[in-house]
């Protein structure tokens, strides 16, 4: 990255005035590095874990179970996200927090990669800390890294610092996966660990060019607020314990008396801290308003979340069993299919980016509870592809790699469409008493959405049969279809965003 440093003409004070990378502060190339490595290690490992849960050579467990696996696992990391938040505000500091979250990334992979299933799962916990501790505090540095929100480069540096993100998605199916399921699994979760300590290497050599305040708590606790905190964590961690203890020395211990606990939190936590929200009485009318237009957001973002995710297990574990897994003769690891959707946002990003703006230009940009319809419709229609496949599987041959390509290209379409619409719309809904928290509320959307695909596939809902992909088709496109017919009292409800 050096070669892209130049001198810089930015204003005196700014972090990184000396050299800029592709002409932002400095500290952006330290964030777009530690990004990139973490997402390398983190989708790398997610390609591998549901193929490695199924698989002879892995834990062996069934489809289902799998499933639930993978998807409690991705709740949690967005779940985490919020006391994620909490430590970078209150104990830590975000750039401390991004440093120890690193080295319990790290820490994670390398249990990971010991062959034994008992530290298995403890490996999967610690990387969903880690990640959660991460997620909710690096972009909050990249935001520092400029003249408050008014900098006309601080757009810009967020497109660079997602290019990161997409960046080291794309490249660890290729070479995570590739190691992982040729070579060896633990060899390819010890590979996601190298990738994760070489971000973390590089944040605390490049640490001096980001922003002075990062390593300051902008509300650090009080000695009381400490002390009732630690009493309280020390109170429910002991409960966990003994309650577990009983489960397990009474010979009644299951997989199940953790998934379903973390399931239903999953679930039940979002819909509390929104309820908590909407109750505030001290919030006015206009933000009261704007909180029942955002519930409407919230509710499609959970249904999108929970197919869109379904691309990482349902699809996955299909493609395991009963895909052709080849182009042109050539075969290819069933991992490389999940640097399909990172390479597509890469190419189409620009493009939506350019389709926007040209309709905004001619007063013809559709809103953003169209744009929210039209990701909804999206990822149901990509289900309603998956149908094709699925019939071609259970004639009894193996489906063309190029149906589920389709199927990633649709769902990314839809996600385009959706997701920065959705980090957009709830900056600016947010009530002013809630504007550093509701970022993790709209991560608490993917969390109940994954949530629930995780509590079908443990009631033993088989995500692979043609009735569950068309109903859940048909859930996100009706869905889609209801917001857009009630989208006039949605607007009505956001009073001035738009």
């Amino acid at each position: 990255m050096a070669s892209s440093l130049t001198k810089d003409s930015v204003t005196p004070g700014t972090p990184g005035t000396e050299k800029t990378f592709f002409g932002h502060p400095r500290g952006l190339a330290t964030l777009f590095m530690t990004e990139m490595w973490e997402r390398f290690s983190y989708y790398g490992m997610r390609a591998l874990l549901p193929l490695y849960l199924v698989a002879p050579g892995g834990l062996g467990l069934n489809a289902g179970t799998a499933t639930a696996i993978y998807s409690v696992y991705l709740s949690l990391v967005y779940l985490l996200t919020m006391p994620g938040g909490w430590f970078g505000d209150r104990v830590w500091g975000p750039r401390k927090t991004v440093a120890i979250a690193g080295g319990v990334i790290m820490l994670g992979h390398l249990t990971l990669a010991l062959p034994s299933s008992g530290t298995f799962y403890a490996g999967l916990g610690l990387v969903a800390i880690g990640s959660g501790l991460l997620k909710a505090n690096i972009s909050t540095m990249v935001g520092q890294l400029y003249d408050g929100p008014d900098d006309p480069r601080r757009d810009g540096g967020f497109t660079v610092f997602y290019m990161g993100i997409n960046l080291g998605a794309f490249v660890a199916p290729l070479t995570i996966g590739t190691i992982g399921e040729s070579v060896n699994w633990h060899l390819g979760f010890a590979l996601a660990a190298v990738g994760m300590g070489l971000g973390v290497l590089q944040f605390l050599i490049g640490s001096r060019h980001l922003a002075p305040h990062s390593s300051v708590v902008p509300k650090p606790l009080s000695a009381q607020e400490k002390s009732s905190t630690l009493r309280k964590a020390a109170f429910w961690a002991a409960l966990a314990v003994v309650f577990y203890a009983i489960v397990g020395f009474s010979g009644h211990y299951t997989l199940n008396w953790i998934l379903v606990p973390l399931t239903l939190l999953g679930v039940i936590i979002p819909v509390l801290v929104l309820t908590n929200i909407k109750r505030d009485k001290s919030l006015d009318r206009a933000e009261q308003s704007k909180m029942s237009a955002y519930i409407w957001f919230f509710v499609a973002a959970a249904v999108f979340w929970m197919i869109y995710d379904q691309g990482g297990s349902t699809l996955s574990l299909f493609a395991d069993s009963s895909a052709d897994n080849s182009v042109f003769g050539w075969s290819f690891p069933v991992s490389w299919y999940q640097s399909v959707n990172p390479v597509i946002i890469m190419a189409l990003a620009p493009v939506f980016a350019t389709l926007w703006m040209a309709l905004a230009r001619r007063g013809k940009e559709p809103s953003t509870v169209v744009k929210f319809c039209g990701g909804l419709v999206l990822v149901g229609a990509s289900f309603f592809l998956f149908l094709a496949p699925l019939g071609i599987a259970e004639g009894g041959h193996k489906a063309a790699a190029m149906w589920l390509v389709a199927i990633y290209f649709v769902q990314t379409c839809g996600e385009l469409m959706l997701s920065p619409v959705g980090l957009s719309v709830t900056t600016k809904m947010a009530p002013v008493k809630y504007a550093s928290q509701m970022m993790g509320v709209w991560f608490l959307a993917v969390t109940a959405g994954d949530a629930t695909t995780g509590l079908l596939s443990i009631a033993g809902v088989d995500l692979n049969k043609t009735g569950i992909v068309a109903a859940e088709a048909t859930l996100a496109v009706v869905a889609g279809l209801a917001i857009w017919m009630y989208r006039k009292r949605v607007k009505q409800l956001m009073g001035d965003v738009r």
